[in-house]
């Protein structure tokens, strides 16, 4: 081999290559975002600091080896998302948002925003950053600027309702009865008397009451009834009255309730919620529509004492199903369950996809019992299914663990925990049936 001559081109151009390649790694460790990259199977060949320290709490094994592998727990739809891009090169993701489980504390990540450009065939890279605080940000001023919106147009589709120190309306006018269809015999009851009965409970309620006291005002948006029965979407929003005299009765007015129609607007807000929160597959609740409910439901529990139970489910053998069958035939069976858990579990519970064929539901205001008894019943249905798919019939069974939320668990990461090891209970004693969680379990693996 000819080695360049001192001082002539090839030294020149090495000396170039060299530099170039040095300032790269330079960008590279000083960029203010995390970098990777990484082969199309996933093996990482050049990370930075931001990069490891994000990725780091999220490897099972301490090793970062490999992207997917990393994100295989919080994201496990990135391996699927870059092995169907089958362009040569472009962006596969951009800004997606990744729940972290167990984040959220003080200097810990709750949301992780990852983007995925592919290179050429052989090289993809990624940029992750920590938008925890930014999402935070971003939603309250979308519910901000939503009700400035709210407030200053039209007066004919809104009630303004006053409201007593236990939420109930002190008084009824013509707004109420022009949006709700409701005369004077709603006075005296619980604001909750606009929603159907399953899409709240009554702790649910004074939560946000209280959450109107601490923060000047709360904001709900969903399903409401009017008197004949007819349904409607509005956003609710409570306001606590300034002015109010403390000396005052707790039957004066101490809130004030107005609630809109946004029934044309519907549309818009479900496509948004289903785009952010909901599962591609299923319909349910994302990863991420999860935690979100997860979070603010044990953050009401926290405050307001009240039962929490959390059901953890998942499809005996669907891996056999795909591979006798075939993955569209799975994907069947996943979209029934998932019918089958909305035909069974309340509204105002959360129904959600973990990842797989593993779903959860968590039921504010349940005791174990009550959770458990629900569960058996989503067994009954699925035993009773068939799931026909171009002229294939495919029966499946699924397990479940159930566990309830106290005070002194950290938060849903360790009621996860708990629901998980019975989960491992019901499959280690033979599948097809409900075990709820106990004392002895502690310290077996999830």
């Amino acid at each position: 081999m000819n080695t360049p001559a001192a001082g002539g081109p090839g030294a020149s151009a090495d000396a170039d290559l060299a530099a170039e390649h040095e300032a790269l790694m330079q960008f590279l460790y000083l960029a203010p975002v995390g970098l990777v990259q990484a082969r199309g199977d996933g093996e990482i060949t050049l990370i930075n600091p931001i990069s490891a320290q994000l990725l780091m709490p999220l490897s099972r094994d301490g090793c970062l080896d490999n992207l997917f592998t990393a994100l295989q727990d919080v994201a496990p739809d990135v391996r699927v998302l870059c092995e169907e891009f089958t362009a040569p090169r472009g962006r596969i993701c951009d800004g997606m948002h990744i729940p972290l489980h167990g984040g959220g504390r003080r200097n810990v990540p709750g949301i992780l925003s990852l983007s995925i450009v592919k290179l050429d065939a052989q090289r993809l890279m990624a940029v992750l950053q920590d938008v925890t605080l930014q999402v935070q940000r971003d939603r309250q001023l979308r519910q901000s600027d939503a009700w400035l919106n709210a407030l200053l147009a039209s007066v004919a589709d809104y009630a303004l309702v006053s409201l007593d120190s236990e939420g109930r309306v002190e008084q009824w006018n013509g707004s109420i009865g022009r949006v709700t269809g409701h005369g004077e015999t709603v006075v005296g009851q619980s604001y909750a008397v606009f929603e159907p009965g399953d899409t709240t409970t009554p702790e649910h309620a004074r939560d946000l009451l209280r959450e109107a006291d601490a923060n000047g005002w709360s904001l709900d948006e969903g399903l409401r009834l009017r008197a004949d029965g007819t349904p409607f979407w509005a956003s609710a929003m409570i306001t606590p009255l300034p002015e109010r005299d403390p000396a005052a009765a707790e039957t004066d007015p101490a809130y004030c309730l107005v609630l809109r129609d946004i029934t044309d607007r519907r549309d818009a807000s479900e496509s948004w919620r289903q785009a952010v929160f909901a599962d591609h597959l299923t319909g349910v609740a994302n990863r991420r529509g999860f935690y979100h409910a997860a979070e603010l439901e044990l953050g009401r529990a926290t405050r307001s004492p009240r039962p929490v139970a959390l059901a953890l489910f998942d499809l005996d053998h669907l891996k056999a199903v795909n591979d006798t069958h075939g993955l569209h035939v799975g994907d069947a069976v996943l979209r029934a369950f998932a019918q089958a858990l909305r035909d069974t579990f309340r509204a105002v519970d959360v129904v959600a996809r973990l990842g797989g064929e593993e779903f959860a539901v968590l039921l504010p205001s349940t005791s174990v019992p009550q959770a458990c008894a629900v569960a058996q019943r989503l067994l009954a249905a699925v035993s009773a299914l068939t799931v026909k798919v171009d002229g294939v019939a495919v029966t499946f069974t699924v397990s479940a663990g159930v566990a309830a939320w106290d005070a002194q668990l950290g938060g849903i990461d360790d009621l996860q925990q708990r629901a998980g090891r019975a989960l491992q209970a019901a499959k280690a004693q033979g599948r097809d049936r409900v075990v709820c969680w106990s004392t002895d379990m502690i310290g077996t693996a999830a």
